[in-house]
C-alpha cells in the first residue's frame, strides 16, 4: 500500500502531487481499510484511560462500583492529520440486588476522518458471586446494536486513477450508501480480592459481517469484525494508612497494571503504573511499539476528572500530534446497605 502511494506520487504532475500529499492519510488509510486483503477485518477503537470506562473494557465490571456511576470519555487521536480518529462514549452502571449483580449501558460514537462513522448502543449485565471470604468472581454479558455508515464521496479506489491525469475514472466497486445495522454480543469474567484484580473479555463473539463494498469481479470481498480478546491484571500496594477527609477517602498507593489486547492480526501490550495520593492520581504507561502515555487526574468520592496524552514513538510521532483523551465520571450516593458484595481496588484511569 505504501509502495502504491509512492509510485502514484512519482508519476503524477506537480498539481496532482500536491493534491495527493494533502490527502495521503485519507487515501491510503481508507484504501487499506477496505482492500488490504480480499477478506478484510475491522478494529475497535481503544481508550488510553482503560479503567476510566471499565464496562467498555470488560462487561463483568458492571455494578463493580456498587453505587450508580456515570462515565464520559473523549479521545482525539492524531489531531494533526485531517484523517484523525475521534471517539466519544457515555456509560452508566450500578449494582442490581434483585438480579444478584449489576446493570449498565454504553453509548459510543467513533468517527474516522469524517468518512467512516460507527455508533454503538450496548446493554450489559453482570452476575456477582463471592467465592471465598476474600475472593469474588463477576461474570458479564453484553448485547450491542452497531450502526456503521460511510461517506462514499470521500473514498478513492485504485481503478479510479490514471498515472498521469489523476482521479479521472469511475470505480467498478459497488459502495453501500445505506447504514449497516449489526447485532453483536460480548462476554467477560472478573476475579478480585481487596487489593488484586484479574479479568478476561471476548468481544464480538459472532464476528458479524460489516461489508460496505462489493466488487462484482471478486465475490469474496467481505469485511468482518473479528473477536477482540482482552486480558488485564493489577494489584494495589498501600504506601500509607488510609484516612478520611472532607472530600474523599485519602490513601497513598501504587498500582502496577497490565493490559493485553488482540483483535485479528492486531495485538498490543500495555504496561504501566498508577500513583495515587488522596485526591491526586498520576500514571505512566508504555504501549509496545506505539507510544508512551502520561495520565493525571483528580478524584473525590463523587467526581473524577482525568487527562492523558499519548506520545507516539513510531515514525508518525513528529507529525501526528499524538493523542489526547479526557474522562469525566460522576459517582452517585446510594443508601448504605448490608455488605454482601466486596468492592475492589481498581485504577480510576
Amino acid at each position: 500500500m505504501v509502495f502504491l502511494c509512492i509510485k502514484l506520487i512519482h508519476n503524477f504532475n506537480s498539481k496532482l502531487i500536491i493534491k495527493l500529499i494533502l490527502n495521503i492519510p485519507i487515501i491510503c488509510g481508507l484504501t487499506f481499510l477496505f482492500f488490504a486483503s480480499p477478506i478484510a477485518y475491522g478494529q475497535d477503537p481503544q481508550f488510553t484511560q482503560f479503567y476510566a470506562n471499565p464496562v467498555y473494557l470488560n462487561p463483568a465490571f458492571a455494578g463493580s462500583n456498587v453505587c450508580p456511576r456515570l462515565v464520559m470519555n473523549y479521545r482525539n487521536q492524531w489531531p494533526s492529520f485531517s484523517a484523525n480518529y475521534v471517539t466519544t462514549a457515555v456509560a452508566y452502571d450500578q449494582k442490581a440486588d434483585l438480579l444478584s449483580g449489576g446493570l449498565g449501558f454504553i453509548i459510543m460514537s467513533d468517527n474516522v476522518a469524517n468518512t467512516l462513522k460507527t455508533n454503538h448502543a450496548s446493554l450489559v449485565y453482570s452476575y456477582h458471586q463471592n467465592i471465598t471470604r476474600k475472593f469474588s468472581l463477576d461474570f458479564g454479558i453484553q448485547g450491542t446494536f452497531i450502526q456503521k455508515s460511510v461517506d462514499a464521496s470521500k473514498l478513492t479506489f485504485g481503478d479510479m486513477i490514471d498515472p498521469r491525469r489523476g482521479f479521472v475514472y469511475s470505480t467498478n466497486d459497488f459502495i453501500l450508501t445505506e447504514p449497516l445495522n449489526i447485532l453483536d454480543f460480548s462476554a467477560g469474567v472478573l476475579g478480585f480480592s481487596e487489593n488484586f484484580f484479574v479479568g478476561v473479555a471476548v468481544h464480538h463473539l459472532t464476528q458479524p459481517e460489516e461489508s460496505f463494498v462489493f466488487n462484482p469481479n471478486n465475490s469474496s470481498s467481505k469485511s468482518y469484525l473479528p473477536r477482540r480478546y482482552s486480558a488485564h491484571m493489577g494489584v494495589e500496594i498501600p504506601l500509607k494508612a488510609q484516612t478520611q477527609t472532607m472530600f474523599a477517602t485519602k490513601k497513598e498507593t501504587l498500582t502496577p497494571s497490565i493490559l493485553f489486547n488482540k483483535q485479528g492480526e492486531f495485538q498490543e501490550l500495555n504496561v504501566g503504573i498508577y500513583y495515587s495520593n488522596g485526591n491526586l492520581v498520576g500514571g505512566v504507561w508504555y504501549r509496545n511499539n506505539d507510544s508512551f502515555i502520561v495520565t493525571f487526574g483528580i478524584q473525590t468520592d463523587a467526581l473524577r476528572i482525568g487527562y492523558s496524552y499519548d506520545l507516539t514513538t513510531s515514525k508518525l510521532s513528529v507529525v501526528s500530534g499524538g493523542s489526547h483523551e479526557v474522562s469525566l465520571a460522576f459517582k452517585f450516593y446510594c443508601e448504605p446497605k448490608k455488605k454482601t458484595y466486596r468492592t475492589m481496588s481498581c485504577p480510576a484511569f
